[in-house]
This record gives C-alpha cells, sequence and structure tokens, in this order.
C-alpha cells in the first residue's frame, strides 16, 4: 500500500481534470450567501459534474443483515442517505469501502470478510459502479464510460473481483488492475478524508490527545506516507554507506593481491619441455587402455562362444519335456481308462436296478402262478375226496338196501344221540365265546406291556446314548488338557500329524488350513455358544487352496474317518489379504458382528467363513428380547441377514429358531467347569439307567405272567375246539346216515358221474397250470442269472477301477514332481540365455567402450602409439611427472593459471574501484535531493497547515465562534482552541469544554478545512450531524452545500439519520430516503429535490 501512497503523492500535482479555482486559498467562505435558496439555485446550475472516480451507483445482495439492497444510483453532487438506525446507511458505506477492495478491518466493522455475509447464505455480492469520462478517462478504449467493479464475498472469507466495462464485458479478475484504477482516480480507501465513518469520527470527537489530532491530519494530507517514505530513504542511504565503506576496506585487499599476481605474472618461467614428456606419455598411455580393452573383448568373446556351445541345460529340460509328455499320456490312458470303467459301471448300475425291478416283477409272477398251481392241485385232491365219499354212500346205499326192515328202530335211537349232541354242542361253543374273549383280552393287556417294554428300552437307549456322547465328551476333553486339538475329534492330531507329513514330502502344493474351531478364538468368550451355533459344522471343517490338495486330503482323511462321517473341506484360493468388505458389512453401533468377536491365525479362515457362512452380515445381540426388537420390530440394519443371541438362538426377520445347545462344545475356554458338568450329567444318566433297568425287569416279569395266562387259556380253547369238532363230527356222521338212507342210489350215481368229469377238467387245468409254472420257473432262472452277471461284473469293475486310480495318483505325483523339476530347469536356461544376452550387451557396451577409447586416443593422437610397457607403469611415470610439475608450479605458479588469474584481478580491481566511486557519487547526489526534499517537505507542511488555519477559522465564523488551530510540527502535536457564541471574554479554551453539538460542528468545520486541501473525487461522512442541535446542523449544512459549489467537480455523500425537509431544491442534490428496518429486505426510495 506504501508504493500506491507514493505514487498518489507525485501525481497529485499533475491531476488537471481535478483542480478547481474554487479550492484556493483566495474563495474564502466569506463571499457565500447564507441563504440557502441562493447557494444553490444560482450556484449549482451554472457548474458541470465530474468525469472520473464518481459512483454512479451500488448494488448488495446477502450483505450484512440484507437480503437485496439497491440498486441506490448516486448524483454527481450531493448526495443524502436518510434512515433511521438498522435501516442499512452504514451498510452501504462499508460496502463502497469493501466493493473498492478495502480490507474488513478498515470499515471498523468486522474482523474478516465472512462476517459481512449474510447468516445461512453461502455468498455475498456488492456491484460498484464508477464514472470514467472525459480525457483523464483510464482505459477509455476497453471500459467505455463507466467501470463496474464486482466483488463476491464467501462464507469462508474469500473474495473475487470481477472489472466490467459499461456494456458488461468482462475486461479483468485481477487485484493489480483494481489498484491501478484507484490510483488513477485518485481514491485512498482508508484516508478518513476521502470516508469518514462512524468509529473514525467517534475517535476523533472523543480523543483528547492533542497528538492523535496531529496524526489525523499528516494522514488525511498524506504526509505521514511522505513522511515515513523519507525515513525509509535515510535509512537505504545509510545502509549503502556502511556497504561503502565495507568495499573500499576490501579495495585495499583486493589491490594488494592484484600486487601479488602481477609480480608472479612477471616472473613466471617456462618449463614446456617438461610439459612434452608428459604430453607423449599421456598419448602412450590412452593407447595402452586401447590394448587392454582389445585383449578384455577378445576374452569376452571366447566366454560368449564358450556359453552358446554349452547344451547341457536345454538337453535336460528337453529330457525333462520328454518325461512329463510320457507320463502325461500314460496319465491320459489311465483316465481314460478309469472313465470309459465308470461309464460301463454306471450304464451297468442302470442295467441293474432295472434287472432287479424286473426281477422283483417276474418273481412275483412266478409266486402268484405258484398260488394259481397250488390251489388247481387242492381243487383236484378235494374233488377226488368227494367221489371217494360218494362212493361210500352208494355202497352203503346199496347194502342198506337189504336192512330196511330193520331200520326204524335204529333210526330212532340217532334221532336222540343227534337231539344230545346238538347240546352238548350249543354248551362248548358258548365255552368256546368266553375263552375267545378272555383271550382278546389278555391279549391287548399283554400287547400294551410290551408297548410300555419297547418306549422304555428306547429311552433306555436314547439315555445310554446320551451317556456314551457324554463320556466321550469328557474322555476328550480329558485328552484336549495335554492336545487341544482332541476337542474335535480322538483321531484329529494323527491326522494332522499325516497331514504336516504329506506336506513335508511335497505331496500337497499349500498346506490345508483346519479344523477351522482350533484357528480361531473369541475376544469374549462369553458369545462361544452363539459364534458355534452360527458356524456349526464349519468349526471341524479344512480349508485347502486347490482341488488337488483336496484329493490328497480325501485320501487321508480315509485312514481316520469311516465314509459319511468326514469333516467339510472348503476349496478357495488362499491369500495373504483380507477381503474387502467395506459396502457388505453389517453395521450396527451397540452389536458388533460374527467378524468383529473373532480372531483368527491366518485370513485365510476369514475369508473362508466369509464365503461360506458370511460372518460379515451376522450380528451378535446377547438379550432376546433386544435381538427381536432389532431384527423383527423394526427394519433390520443394512446388510444385516440374521443375528444370534447368547444362548445360540437364530433370529431372521421373519422368523425365530431356539437353539438347542447349552454350552459349547469346541470353543469353551473353561475346561475344567466343562468336565466337572458332564461328571454331573453322566451321573444323573447313570441314575436314569438304573430307574429303567428296575422298570423293565418289572414290565418283563409281567409280560411273562400275561404270557402264561394266556397260553393256558388258548390251551383251553383248543381242547375245548376239539370237542366241538368232535360233536360236530358225530351229529354230521349221524345226519349223513339219516340221508343216505332217504337219497336214491341212482342220484348217487349220477352225481358220482359228474365228479368223475369235473375230476377229469380239473387235472387238465393242474398240468396247464403245471407248464405255466414251470415256464415262469425258468423265467425266473434267467432274470436272476442276468442281475448275478451284471452284480458280478459291477463289482469286477470296482475292483479294476481302484488299481488304476492308486496308478493315476502315483503318474499324478510323479508328473508334479516332473513339472517342479521342469521349473527349475527352465529357470537354470532362462538364467544360461540371460547370462550369454547380458554377456552379449556387455560385449556390445565394450565395444561402445573401445570405440570411445579409440576416438579419445586418435583425439589425443591421430598415430598409434607402439607401448612397451603397461599402464601400470605409464601411470607411474606420469604420477611422478605431475608432481614434479606441481612443485614447480607451486614454487612459479602454472604459466595460464597465472596469466589468467593476472587478468581476472586486473578486472576485478577495476571494476570494484568504479562501483565504489560511482556509489560515492550517488549518495554525494542523494544528500543533496534529500536535503532539498526535506525543505520542500517542511514548506508544503507549513502551507497545508496555514491553510487548513485559514480554512477553519473561516468555517467557524459561520457559526460565529473564534477559535484557532497551533500546530506544534516539532513535537508533533495539533491544539484546536473553540470560543463558543457568548463566550468571547473568556479564555480560548479546548474542545473538551463544548457540548456535544459545538464538538461536532468543529469537527465537521475540521474535516472541511481538510477537504479544502486535499484531491479526492467523492468525499463520504457517515453521521456527521448526530450529536448537532438544529441550529448548528443548519450553519454545518450550509457549510457543507457551499464547500459543494465551489467542488462542484467533485461528489459529496452524507449519511444523517436526521429529517432533510428544510435542504434546498435542486437538481443537483438527491435524497435517499431509506425505509424503517426490515432485516429480510431492503428498498429504497430516490427522492429528487
Amino acid at each position: 500500500m506504501s508504493k500506491r501512497k507514493g505514487k498518489v503523492i507525485t501525481e497529485a500535482t499533475t491531476f488537471k481534470s481535478r483542480k478547481v479555482a474554487a479550492a484556493s486559498i483566495e474563495h474564502t467562505p466569506d463571499d457565500a450567501n447564507p441563504s440557502h435558496q441562493g447557494i444553490c439555485s444560482k450556484a449549482f446550475a451554472q457548474f458541470s459534474t465530474g468525469d472520473i472516480g464518481l459512483i454512479e451507483s451500488i448494488t448488495l445482495k446477502n450483505f450484512m443483515c440484507h437480503h437485496s439492497f439497491g440498486p441506490f444510483q448516486f448524483g454527481p453532487n450531493v448526495n443524502f442517505i436518510v434512515g433511521h438506525n438498522g435501516s442499512g446507511k452504514s451498510a452501504i458505506l462499508t460496502a463502497l469501502i469493501v466493493g473498492l477492495g478495502g480490507k474488513a478491518t478498515v470499515t471498523n466493522r468486522g474482523m474478516s470478510l465472512k462476517d459481512f455475509v449474510k447468516t445461512n447464505e453461502n455468498t455475498a455480492d456488492i456491484t460498484v459502479k464508477l464514472r470514467n469520462r472525459g480525457p483523464d478517462a483510464y482505459k477509455k478504449d476497453v471500459y467505455g464510460d463507466s467501470i463496474t467493479i464486482e466483488h463476491r464475498l464467501s462464507s469462508d472469507g474469500c473474495r473475487t473481483c470481477r472489472l466490467k466495462s459499461k456494456s458488461g464485458h468482462l475486461v479483468s479478475n485481477k487485484k493489480e488492475e483494481l489498484t491501478a484504477i484507484l490510483d488513477h482516480f485518485n481514491i485512498q480507501l482508508d484516508n478518513p478524508v476521502s470516508i469518514l465513518s462512524q468509529e473514525m469520527s467517534k475517535q476523533f470527537l472523543h480523543s483528547k490527545s492533542e497528538t492523535d489530532k496531529y496524526k489525523f491530519f499528516m494522514k488525511a494530507t498524506l504526509l505521514e506516507q511522505m513522511k515515513r517514505d523519507y525515513i525509509h530513504i535515510k535509512h537505504t542511504k545509510m545502509v549503502t554507506r556502511e556497504q561503502v565503506e565495507r568495499q573500499e576496506e576490501c579495495l585495499k585487499d583486493l589491490k594488494q593481491e592484484f600486487l601479488q599476481k602481477k609480480e608472479r605474472y612477471e616472473n613466471v618461467a617456462s618449463f614446456s619441455e617438461m610439459k612434452v614428456v608428459l604430453e607423449n606419455l599421456k598419448k602412450a598411455m590412452v593407447w595402452c587402455l586401447v590394448s587392454e580393452k582389445e585383449q578384455l573383448l577378445k576374452q569376452l568373446k571366447e566366454d560368449i562362444e564358450k556359453e552358446e556351445n554349452n547344451y547341457k541345460p536345454k538337453d535336460n529340460l528337453q529330457l525333462c519335456q520328454t518325461k512329463i509328455i510320457q507320463l502325461e499320456k500314460k496319465l491320459q490312458c489311465i483316465k481314460s481308462k478309469i472313465d470309459t470303467l465308470r461309464e460301463e459301471q454306471e450304464s451297468l448300475s442302470e442295467d441293474n436296478v432295472k434287472l432287479k425291478e424286473q426281477v422283483k416283477i417276474i418273481s412275483k409272477a412266478h409266486k402268484d402262478q405258484e398260488v394259481v398251481y397250488f390251489r388247481a392241485l387242492n381243487k383236484l385232491k378235494q374233488s377226488e375226496q368227494e367221489q371217494n365219499l360218494l362212493q361210500e354212500k352208494l355202497n352203503k346205499a346199496k347194502a342198506s338196501k337189504s336192512l330196511n326192515s330193520e331200520g326204524d328202530s335204529e333210526y330212532t335211537k340217532r334221532q336222540k344221540s343227534l337231539s344230545n349232541l346238538k347240546e352238548k354242542l350249543a354248551e362248548l361253543e358258548n365255552k368256546c365265546t368266553h375263552l375267545n374273549q378272555d383271550i382278546k383280552n389278555k391279549h391287548q393287556a399283554l400287547l400294551k406291556g410290551k408297548e410300555e417294554l419297547d418306549k422304555l428300552r428306547l429311552e433306555e437307549r436314547n439315555v445310554q446314548a446320551s451317556y456314551e456322547s457324554k463320556l466321550k465328551r469328557k474322555n476328550q476333553l480329558l485328552a484336549s488338557r495335554s492336545n487341544k486339538l482332541k476337542r474335535f475329534g480322538d483321531q484329529v492330531p494323527d491326522m494332522m500329524s499325516a497331514i504336516s507329513e504329506a506336506y513335508a514330502t511335497g505331496r500337497f502344493l499349500k498346506r490345508p488350513v483346519g479344523p477351522i474351531g482350533a484357528c480361531i478364538s473369541l475376544k469374549d468368550p462369553s458369545l462361544a455358544v452363539a459364534v458355534e451355533c452360527c458356524l456349526r459344522s464349519f468349526v471341524k471343517a479344512f480349508c485347502c487352496d486347490n482341488y488337488k490338495d483336496e484329493a490328497v486330503l480325501q485320501e487321508l482323511m480315509t485312514r481316520f474317518y469311516p465314509k459319511g462321517n468326514r469333516p467339510q473341506i472348503i476349496v478357495s484360493p488362499f491369500s495373504d489379504k483380507l477381503y474387502n468388505i467395506h459396502g457388505r458389512k453389517a453395521y450396527h453401533p451397540e452389536y458388533p458382528s460374527v467378524m468383529d468377536i473373532i480372531t483368527a491365525t491366518s485370513p485365510v479362515i476369514i475369508n473362508c467363513l466369509i464365503d461360506m457362512r458370511g460372518i460379515e452380515s451376522i450380528l451378535i445381540i446377547k438379550e432376546k428380547d433386544k435381538a427381536r426388537r432389532v431384527m423383527q420390530h423394526c427394519r433390520p440394519p443394512k446388510n444385516c441377514r440374521e443375528a444370534f443371541t447368547v444362548e445360540g438362538d437364530q433370529v431372521y426377520p421373519n422368523r425365530y429358531y431356539t437353539s438347542d445347545f447349552s454350552m459349547a462344545k469346541y470353543l469353551g475356554g473353561d475346561i475344567e467347569t466343562e468336565i466337572s458338568m458332564l461328571d454331573s450329567d453322566l451321573e444323573n444318566y447313570q441314575a436314569q439307567l438304573s430307574r429303567f433297568q428296575l422298570q423293565v425287569n418289572s414290565v418283563t416279569e409281567d409280560i411273562v405272567n400275561m404270557e402264561s395266562n394266556l397260553n393256558n387259556t388258548i390251551l383251553t380253547m383248543k381242547t375245548t375246539l376239539a370237542s366241538v369238532n368232535h360233536v360236530k363230527a358225530a351229529i354230521t356222521d349221524l345226519v349223513t346216515a339219516s340221508e343216505e338212507q332217504i337219497n336214491d342210489i341212482s342220484s348217487l350215481e349220477e352225481v358220482a358221474q359228474e365228479n368223475q368229469q369235473k375230476i377229469e377238467a380239473e387235472k387238465q387245468s393242474v398240468q396247464e397250470a403245471k407248464a405255466e409254472l414251470d415256464k415262469q420257473r425258468k423265467i425266473a432262472e434267467d432274470s436272476d442269472s442276468k442281475y448275478s452277471s451284471v452284480r458280478d461284473r459291477i463289482d469286477q469293475l470296482l475292483e479294476e477301477i481302484e488299481p488304476l486310480k492308486d496308478e493315476q495318483l502315483k503318474l499324478e505325483t510323479e508328473c508334479a514332481k516332473h513339472e517342479r523339476n521342469l521349473k527349475i530347469l527352465e529357470n537354470k536356461v532362462k538364467a544360461h540365455d540371460d547370462n550369454i544376452e547380458g554377456m552379449k550387451n556387455e560385449l556390445a557396451q565394450r565395444e561402445e567402450e573401445l570405440q570411445e577409447y579409440v576416438a579419445k586416443a586418435i583425439e589425443i593422437s591421430p598415430e598409434r602409439q607402439h607401448v612397451v610397457g603397461n599402464t601400470k607403469s605409464i601411470d607411474t611415470e606420469i604420477t611422478r611427472l605431475n608432481k614434479k610439475i606441481k612443485v614447480y608450479e607451486s614454487d612459479h605458479g602454472e604459466q595460464q593459471q597465472v596469466v589468467r588469474e593476472y587478468a581476472e584481478a586486473l578486472a576485478l580491481y577495476r571494476e570494484k574501484t568504479n562501483q565504489v566511486r560511482d556509489l560515492r557519487r550517488f549518495i554525494d547526489r542523494l544528500d543533496n535531493i534529500m536535503s532539498d526534499r526535506q525543505n520542500r517537505y517542511k514548506i508544503m507542511r507549513r502551507s497545508l497547515s496555514v491553510r487548513c488555519k485559514l480554512y477553519f477559522n473561516n468555517f467557524l465564523i459561520k457559526m460565529n465562534c473564534c477559535g484557532s488551530m497551533i500546530f506544534d510540527h516539532n513535537n508533533e502535536t495539533l491544539s484546536i482552541m473553540v470560543k463558543p457564541p457568548g463566550r468571547e471574554e473568556d479564555g480560548v479554551s479546548d474542545m473538551r469544554s463544548l457540548s456535544g453539538g459545538e464538538r461536532s460542528f468543529s469537527t465537521v468545520c475540521f474535516m472541511l478545512s481538510l477537504w479544502e486541501i486535499t484531491e479526492s473525487p467523492f468525499r463520504c461522512l457517515d453521521e456527521f450531524d448526530v450529536y448537532m442541535d438544529m441550529h448548528n446542523r443548519r450553519i454545518c449544512l450550509d457549510l457543507l452545500l457551499e464547500l459543494s459549489e465551489r467542488q462542484h467537480l467533485r461528489q459529496f455523500i452524507f449519511i444523517t439519520p436526521l429529517n432533510t425537509s428544510n435542504l434546498p431544491k435542486s437538481d443537483l442534490i438527491k435524497i435517499h430516503q431509506l425505509r424503517a428496518p426490515e432485516r429480510h429486505r431492503g428498498q429504497t426510495e430516490d427522492e429528487d429535490v
């Protein structure tokens, strides 16, 4: 800013367009008409307005507490901004300072630009338009008749500036351009004469220090800036003088050094002969180096040829590749055989199923045919028996014909016997009915007893199984005291040893990891049940990197686990880094995920559980109620699929599963507590088994008794049934005997003949059934034979596949071994080729180096030198000569160096002498200039102070006051003495004895005096009349308007909260009446008076 002010001072006197005759001392206020009408109506009309630097308009947006304020169109001469407190008067002045590039601290309204941005807004905009007319306009061809300055303030304290022409075209956004415009228009934002704010006015009014008033005068007239510039010039001159004195001291030493080098230059002798010998040795040295490089190049070529003729690595590689190809062919052949056998096995398995079904169908048909055959045979036998009985009846009928006379008495006896037998039969049948019911009841009781016995035995077996499981678990825990792996099974330590051996022998590409439960630990042991319920079978699972390792691990498991009860194997490529689950992980501020509460020995375990179980999306919520509330009563947390409680209950958004786990089996930390709990469970199970044994024995005895009673009842029933059958047979015989007497012999013969025909037909049916049965038997035997052959072939295929599998595994192992050897051999061949390539590169490099050495040697010595010795001997001789030359040069110095140093010393001495002489002349001339400047500065200061006194006294006369201003430039004080009207006889008093209004009027008079002696395109005065009474205010306004009449090319902006209705009417006075305060919008009324 100091440079800008200095420029303003130097150019102020040449600023032609703004000098007005009215600003001179001759035009005093004595000639002014005290009437407002006389001043304004006649004078203002005959003056023109200023051309440059005047404020045409100001527009505000989101500035301080105003949302939209303006635009304010200012007049070219006098402008009054009138409004109540808070209506935005001072905001316009503040925006003017900030909008022209001023700092926030200059406004006294804020410490930072962000303080001016309206609350809850991001930016504030200020637009100021300056007049740019006339011959002294700034870049008239670029900007036109006006320059628009747009400032945007951001809420973070930053600002951007945009300079536009009258047409709205953007010209520049650089601060330097704005500074140049302000310098050209002579606008001084921090000069109180140009802009006097409320705060500066209050400080001046309340200030009691004469020093402060003097500083105010110096600052307003820019004398303070000139004084600082002169002080800076004096300081610079003093520093320069000290440097010149130091240079003069150095110049003496420089002259002594110059004389010494001149003496050496005159006394240097020649030693060219020694240098010629040295040059010859250097030539021999370079050609000797060329010879050595040629020898090295020859040796390197021989080594390359030897390496290129070494075919052993490639032969070994070719042999290994051949073996691998042969093994792969064998392996492919075995695989094709296995595939063929498996295809045949699968085909036979399908045929086996079909034949099995066919055998079942044929067997059923054969059995059905047997039933048909035996039915026909039984029917034939029954018909034959009936024929025999019929024949006996016929014989008896023929015999009884002769005994017909004796039949009547015998018939009567038989009828009586028949009646007795029927009564006895009724009694026996009644007894059978009772026995039948008794057997049924006892049988039901026996069935119930057996069912109860079965239930007791089932419960006993369940308890026994639980007892054995608990006992096995106890033994595992006891064994796990020494080996933790036994918690996962008695066979796990042995299997882990087998895995280690297989890995050591190279069967695994990467060692399998597991069991997973043994590789993880819990940050909170109380959550072991929840984690086990979450992982379940994965606790005992193993991880493999590839499917080859899985096949080897499956083979190892067959030694230790029965088929169908092996741990799960998870195949996934191993990684040393955890998966990136940033967008998939469930997050809750209170509850952790399963992934958060477990730590693993390897990232492979965590990655595997993420793949298989999704542990990153499962939360652990200890309490059941909270788990239900989080998962089911509201929307589940993001990415959360399910949750587990501390008891192991599984909670989904739409369902809930209760866990059957009471304690952790694999992840529990306290083994002794679990063993004690198992001992308690085992005692309970033993007591239950003893109780079950007693109940089983009791029920068994009851069943034996019931079976004995039932058997006795059944025997009695059988005896009774036998009696019934015997009585029925006797009754049948008696009835038959009676019928035989009645039947006719001829009818019996007809029936016998029919029965004989029936028997013949049934014999025919039996023969047909026999033939069909033989046929079905033969079909069944054939299908059984086919089924047996297919079954035998399947067993044979299984036996053939097993050795092929062993052979395949053996070949795969051998192939993997050869592949590893192949990689080693490939690396060796690559290293061999790289070695040859490196040697060739080295050869090319050495050839280039040889060419460079030859080129350098030719440059040093065009003819090749015949060298006898080697580089070492030549170097020794060169070193000896160099030492000899250095000794000589140390005494006399090298010729070229001495000449060069002498020339440099001579030039430096002359240069420094000229510099010191020029600086001496400059300092002397600067002393004369500064002396003249100081005298002119004092004259100017005295002139300005005298002019200020005169104007001040003349302005006081307007108020019928008298006073004086006393400048003490030596002590830098300014005393203002004022005597108000009516107290002329009193001694002159200072401003502290005045009232508030009188003091404000005195301040205005002082400001007007400064305005008369300073240059600025516009003047701003904020609330100048706030402490005045109406009389003083009217006189003050008269003075301001009179001054504006004389300085009609300048613009005046007066801010007042008081009424302006008593102002004179003129086209050159513009009054801006602001509305009452409304913080959310700003409006203005422009009234031309």
